[in-house]
């Protein structure tokens, strides 16, 4: 039998302008060494690149995804019959949620770059999570792939 196609797979990669930012990292290494020479200059331009991307690539590496009956957020994995309501939270609402709204025993997959979010509740009575927080560029369609996998599961 064939796996079913995964209706939602979201990569939260981070901006264009984070690898600017890690090739001026590089430069800034290229500098501190520039007394010593220019092979140690070149090596700090590589190495101080190479680790700046790297880091780069890594906080940008996490996926949100909904497979079968599971959401997958991070290294959380929540089946979709524990979660209730998902809200579509726009810019300034996000914000709030992240900041002065945030519950300190809500799961927050949250990326600054990622203006919008979802937040879906927690319905389980067995966990103490209220609520997931999950900056999503795509907020409306991951509601859709909740709900749709919802459905499928009941």
């Amino acid at each position: 039998m064939q796996p079913s196609a995964v209706p939602y797979d979201e990569r939260l990669t981070v901006p264009r302008s984070w690898w600017l930012i890690s090739f001026l990292v590089g430069v800034a290494f290229a500098l501190i060494l520039l007394p010593f020479g220019p092979l140690p200059l070149l090596g700090g331009l590589v190495g101080g690149t190479a680790v700046a991307a790297v880091m780069a690539s890594s906080y940008g590496s996490l996926r949100i995804r909904v497979v079968g009956d599971s959401l997958i957020a991070g290294e959380a994995k929540i089946p979709v019959s524990a979660l209730g309501e998902a809200e579509v939270l726009d810019p300034e609402e996000a914000r709030a949620w992240r900041t002065y709204k945030a519950d300190t025993r809500a799961f927050l997959l949250l990326r600054a770059y990622i203006p919008r979010a979802l937040k879906v509740e927690v319905t389980d009575p067995q966990d103490p999570t209220p609520y997931l927080y999950l900056s999503t560029r795509e907020p409306e369609r991951l509601a859709e792939a909740l709900k749709a996998a919802r459905t499928a599961a009941a």
